[in-house]
């Protein structure tokens, strides 16, 4: 049920996976991803194991913005599907200038109704955003509260933990110093990251040795709960879905009662700066 006639518009940084998103109007804008040998479209012609290939035989593959004609080209679409109001969910302004460029691609059209949102979030956070309005949506939820009310709240209540295995990458991406990333790897420290109110990375917890990474996400997700009632779930991983899957089992064995929990993979473009054997895990608080 979708009388409003409402689309989501979001970019290849936006994690669902399809069993979650079936049946719902999500539109997707492919960021882009300079290799040695071309260029390549995120989830269409490159994935994520196509990055950890790379980056195992020392490339380092260029991360760019999607190209304006198929931001314009997709507004063209979801109109022509019948489409009046679009809810707009870019990786966050801090990451990147995907938001920038769909703020004023959707800026230019006359015959939707648009709203772009500077997430400062990014990952599963913002495939988390789009389940659940199209929840609200099928509830009845009205545009003007959408857009108001709940998505702010959302974008408010949605905290964000991921582990990187190795510096290297956010190092040789200019993300870290090389000081720090030496000093992790001699040390065998896993940084635990989030995303800073602006939007950007920034480290919160750091642990020695793998096995601790998913107690201490589970700790920090725990912390968000508060005196919240009423809650999804969410984990992520990138090259490691037996993990993924303990620690999906762990979370939901210490933080009972949640709405959903919802699983995904990191993306092409974000795994060119993390690597492999990233876990995450995630609280989207709904009250």
């Amino acid at each position: 049920m979708n009388p409003e006639k409402i689309a989501f518009l979001v970019d290849s940084c936006a994690e669902m996976e399809p069993r979650h998103r079936e049946g719902i109007p999500v539109y997707v804008v492919p960021l882009r991803i300079t290799c040695a040998d071309g260029s390549y479209n995120d989830g269409e012609t490159i994935f994520p194991a196509d990055i950890y290939r790379r980056l195992e035989s020392g490339e380092i593959p260029k991360t760019s913005l999607p190209e304006p004609a198929r931001v314009a080209e997709t507004l063209k679409h979801i109109k022509a599907d019948g489409y009046e109001k679009v809810i707009a969910l870019p990786l966050s302004s801090g990451l990147s200038g995907t938001h920038n460029m769909i703020r004023v691609e959707c800026g230019e059209r006359r015959d939707l109704e648009t709203v772009v949102f500077d997430t400062c979030l990014g990952a599963i956070p913002l495939g988390a955003m789009v389940l659940q309005l199209w929840e609200d949506i099928r509830n009845g939820m009205t545009w003007e509260t959408l857009v108001n009310e709940r998505v702010p709240h959302l974008l408010q209540n949605c905290h964000a933990f991921f582990s990187v295995d190795t510096l290297e990458y956010l190092q040789k991406g200019g993300r870290i110093g090389k000081i720090t990333a030496l000093a992790g790897t001699v040390l065998n420290i896993k940084p635990i990251l989030t995303f800073a109110e602006d939007g950007q990375l920034v480290n919160v917890a750091k642990v020695r040795g793998r096995k601790q990474v998913q107690s201490k996400l589970i700790e920090l997700v725990k912390e968000q709960v508060g005196d919240h009632k009423d809650f999804n779930l969410l984990v992520a991983n990138g090259g490691a879905d037996e993990e993924m899957e303990e620690l999906k089992r762990d979370l939901m064995a210490a933080i009972p009662g949640c709405r959903h929990v919802w699983d995904s993979h990191i993306d092409a473009t974000l795994s060119v700066y993390i690597g492999k054997g990233v876990l995450g895990a995630c609280i989207q608080c709904l009250d």
